[in-house]
C-alpha cells in the first residue's frame, strides 16, 4: 500500500530561557514527520543537532531528498544508507516505528524486545549566575530524587557544592557541555567525586578528548558530544567509561539501540539523553531507556506545555500512558 509523508515545522517555548555552557535557548524549533498508510498514521519528531548546524531548514531539505524512497516504501533499515545520522533521520526512523507498531496493533516497545516499564529520569539544573541560585532551583525540586546539574569553567566545584548542601538526599550527575579543558578537568574532578556525583558528561569538547587516555578519572566521565553514532563508538572506547545516546544524534531509534547494545559490549555503561522536545521525541527514548543505567527524558517538562497523550510525568518517574500519542496502537 503506498504512503504519503508530510512534514511540518513547529516552535515550542521554553518556561525560562535554557541555559548551558555554550547557548540559551527561549523556544526550541523542531520538525514533525507524518507517514499514512491507509487507516494507520505513523508519527516522528526531532529538533537536530545544534552544535553539528542542524536547523529546521536543513532537515527538511534532506527529507525531502528522500521523500520518494519513503513513500515508495523504504523502511528503517533502507534509511541507514539514504540518510546520514542526524535529525531528518530521526524523525523518519521514529515514525516508521510508530507506523509499524499501529500496523500490527502492538507497541514500538514490544517490537524492540523490551517492557515499558516506568523509568527515574533526571530533572536538569539550567545553569544561572551563581552557586546560590542554582542551589535554590534544586531546593525547590524536592521530589527529584536525580537531579542533573548544567556545568561551565565558572565554579563548578562551588556549584555542585550549594547543591549538595541544598539537596544531600539527592543523586547527582554533570554535563559541561564540553566546556573545560583537561587542566580544568584533572583539576575539579577530585572535588567533584567527593560531593558525591554519580558521573561527569562531556567534559571536554568534541574533537578535543584525545588526553583522555590513559587518563584515569575519579568518576565516571560519559560521551556525549563525542559519541554521536555507533561509528564513532570505537573513539570513546579507553577515554570515556559511559555514552550518553541522543536519538537526535544517531539518526533515530534503530541506530541507537545498536549503538546501545554494542556499548554495552564494549563494557560502558549506558545513558540516555534527549534534546528539548515534547513527548513525540521522548517516547522512543523511554523505548530505549529500558536498555539503560541513567536515564535523561525531561525534555517536555523544560517547556510551557507538552502534547496531549503524551509521557506520564510524576515527580521523577516517567510511564506510559494507555492513551499515548506515539508508539502505542489505538
Amino acid at each position: 500500500m503506498k504512503r504519503s509523508l508530510s512534514v511540518r515545522a513547529e516552535s515550542w517555548p521554553s518556561r525560562t530561557p535554557f541555559r548551558i555552557s555554550n547557548h540559551v535557548w527561549d523556544a526550541f524549533d523542531l520538525i514533525v514527520v507524518e507517514l499514512r498508510e491507509g487507516e494507520h498514521v505513523g508519527r516522528g519528531e526531532a529538533s537536530g543537532v545544534y552544535y553539528l548546524d542542524e536547523t529546521v531548514a536543513s532537515m527538511l531539505a534532506q527529507i525531502a531528498q528522500v521523500t520518494a524512497q519513503v513513500e515508495a516504501g523504504a523502511g528503517r533499515e533502507d534509511l541507514l544508507k539514504l540518510l546520514p545520522p542526524g535529525g531528518a533521520r530521526c524523525a523518519l526512523d521514529c515514525a516508521l516505528w510508530d507506523l509499524e507498531a499501529r500496523k500490527k496493533h502492538s507497541t514500538v516497545w514490544a517490537l524492540a524486545g523490551v517492557l515499558a516499564k516506568p523509568v527515574t529520569t533526571v530533572f536538569t539544573i539550567g545553569l544561572e549566575d551563581t552557586p546560590e541560585q542554582m542551589a535554590a532551583k534544586a531546593a525547590a525540586a524536592s521530589d527529584r530524587p536525580l537531579l542533573k546539574i548544567k556545568l561551565s569553567d565558572d565554579r563548578p566545584v562551588e556549584r555542585v557544592r550549594a547543591i549538595r548542601k541544598a539537596r544531600p538526599d539527592a543523586r547527582l550527575v554533570a554535563d559541561c557541555n564540553g566546556g573545560w579543558n583537561f587542566r580544568q578537568l584533572q583539576d575539579w574532578a577530585p572535588a567533584l567525586s567527593e560531593l558525591g556525583l554519580s558521573q561527569l558528561e562531556q567534559p571536554l569538547p568534541r574533537g578535543g578528548d584525545a588526553e583522555l587516555v590513559g587518563y584515569t578519572p575519579p568518576l565516571p566521565l560519559f560521551a556525549d558530544e563525542s559519541c554521536i553514532h555507533l561509528g564513532e563508538l570505537a573513539n570513546a572506547v579507553g577515554r570515556y567509561q559511559g555514552i550518553c545516546i541522543k536519538l537526535d544524534k544517531t539518526g533515530g531509534l534503530t541506530e541507537a539501540l545498536m549503538l546501545a547494545h554494542a556499548g554495552r559490549k564494549a563494557g560502558l555503561k549506558l545513558m540516555v539523553g534527549c534534546m528539548v522536545a515534547t513527548s513525540l521525541s521522548m517516547a522512543p527514548a523511554h523505548v530505549l531507556a529500558q536498555l539503560c543505567d541513567f536515564v535523561d527524558i525531561d525534555g517536555p517538562l523544560v517547556l510551557t506545555k507538552d502534547h496531549p497523550g503524551g509521557l506520564r510525568y510524576e515527580g521523577s518517574s516517567v510511564s506510559v500512558p494507555r492513551e499515548m500519542i506515539w508508539g502505542v496502537a489505538a
